[in-house]
């Protein structure tokens, strides 16, 4: 498989280079050169087939014979190693559970994938690589979990001070080793302009190897097509068991930097039948308000309670753009977006936990609020919405009602208690300074 710039100024790449690389020389984000759907009898069938099973099915040809089949199942099972449950809410609602990991956050499997595939291709080489990422929430725990040990790679997180919640910031501060994490005076865009500013640096990456964990990074973006197959596998085997009829069915994604919905896109290009997604955002609208106006107009992030989701430009949408040969109006017949605000998600926790005896955070919340309005105009429909972090990161925006009834896990209550070990930066200056000491 070859990967090529959708800016296409750059040299196409092999996957292994996409990689290392990140981001192409010309800006742009890497996208694979074709994408062949999977056979039709694999989707009819797939509650027969193993999570394992499927994920490999979705993932190898973005691979190619890079990675030998046998190392790559070996990659996926490693990764795979905790349950993505499909939880009823009301009719046709349901949540899809991501926070089962180690770090409690959707993200922890496309950073151990990431993670294994960097191993396996750097344990041959002799010269370190540097992961450089910025984190809006959860990014920074799981990338910090997934790349502690592993050989050959360092691990540099850039977080905005004070936009994260306290167990978040624990889980990218406290683990040493070959994490170094670093707080900047400023929103998540400044972050990711300064990983974004690095990676174009020659004075930088002439002299090392930079690469990016962001889902920017097609081995952290792409892994993400799961969830989306693991959901329609737990519903089509509902389906057979009660005798239900099919329904259609449509994803509500909480939305950021629009990696995940894209990647849920992919899954839909790769042949699963996904009728629409729906992107729900906070206060943080750039594509609500281009799909209602035909205006993109990245604007400077706003700080929610949804943190996650505080993105102004999110890298991913031109990946979104591409999977719809970029063509407005096949985009808005695929995806709809809608924005809400703090108020209207603390609003839809409690409703969730006052009539539904539902837990979810302010990103699932606001999954389950984007249900709520296009539900109002549809029906014959299932629905799902992604919860994509364990709501014990969120206690002091939650009501207590609700946190009362909440435990700690034990990967949260690991980090605790442990110090934070951060070094605060203010410009692009400092941020360079640190890479090159």
């Amino acid at each position: 498989m070859q990967y090529y710039s959708l800016n296409n100024n750059s040299p196409k790449v092999s996957f292994q280079d996409a990689v290392i690389k990140g981001l192409a020389p010309d800006k742009g984000l890497y996208f694979p050169e074709s994408i062949t759907p999977i056979k039709k009898s694999f989707i009819e069938n797939i509650e027969s087939y193993s999570n394992n099973e499927i994920a490999h099915e979705l993932i190898q040809q973005f691979v190619g014979n890079e990675i030998p089949e046998k190392d790559l199942k070996a990659i996926i099972e490693d990764v795979l190693q905790f349950d993505f449950p499909l939880v009823p809410i009301e009719n046709d609602i349901y949540s899809l559970e991501l926070f089962h990991g180690p770090t409690m956050a959707f993200k922890d499997v496309g950073a151990r994938f990431m993670a294994r595939c960097l191993s396996y291709f750097n344990k041959e080489n002799p010269n370190q690589v540097t992961v450089l990422v910025a984190t809006s929430g959860d990014t920074g725990g799981a990338v910090a979990s997934g790349f502690l040990g592993v050989k050959g790679v360092n691990v540099v997180i850039l977080y905005p001070s004070g936009k994260v919640s306290d167990v978040q910031e624990k889980q990218l501060t406290t683990l040493g080793q070959n994490i170094e994490a670093l707080e900047v005076d400023g929103v998540f865009d400044d972050c990711q302009a300064m990983v974004k500013k690095a990676f174009l640096d020659t004075s930088i990456t002439d002299k090392m190897q930079l690469t990016s964990a962001n889902s920017i990074n097609i081995a952290r973006w792409l892994p993400q097509m799961f969830y989306f197959a693991f959901a329609y596998k737990q519903l089509k085997k509902q389906r057979s068991l009660s005798g239900v009829e099919v329904k259609k069915l449509v994803f509500s994604v909480p939305s950021g930097n629009y990696g995940n919905i894209c990647a849920g896109m992919m899954a839909q290009k790769l042949g699963l039948p996904i009728e629409l997604f729906i992107a729900s955002t906070n206060a943080n609208k750039v594509v609500p308000s281009y799909l209602e106006t035909g205006n993109y107009n990245p604007k400077p992030s706003v700080a929610t309670i949804s943190n996650a989701m505080d993105v102004g430009n999110p890298s991913n949408f031109v990946r979104i753009e591409k999977l719809h040969d970029n063509d407005f109006e096949k985009l808005k017949s695929n995806l709809q977006s809608y924005s809400f605000t703090d108020e209207e998600t603390r609003e839809s926790m409690l409703q969730l936990f006052n009539e539904y005896n539902y837990i979810a955070d302010p990103h699932g919340a606001i999954g389950y609020l984007g249900i709520k309005e296009h539900q109002t105009k549809n029906d014959n429909t299932q629905y799902v919405f992604l919860e994509t972090a364990h709501p014990v990161k969120f206690l002091p925006v939650m009501d207590e009602k609700i946190t009362s009834k909440i435990e700690i896990p034990e990967q949260i209550k690991s980090v605790l208690d442990k110090k934070k070990v951060a070094t605060s930066i203010n410009t692009y200056e400092e941020l360079k300074f640190f890479l090159m000491k």
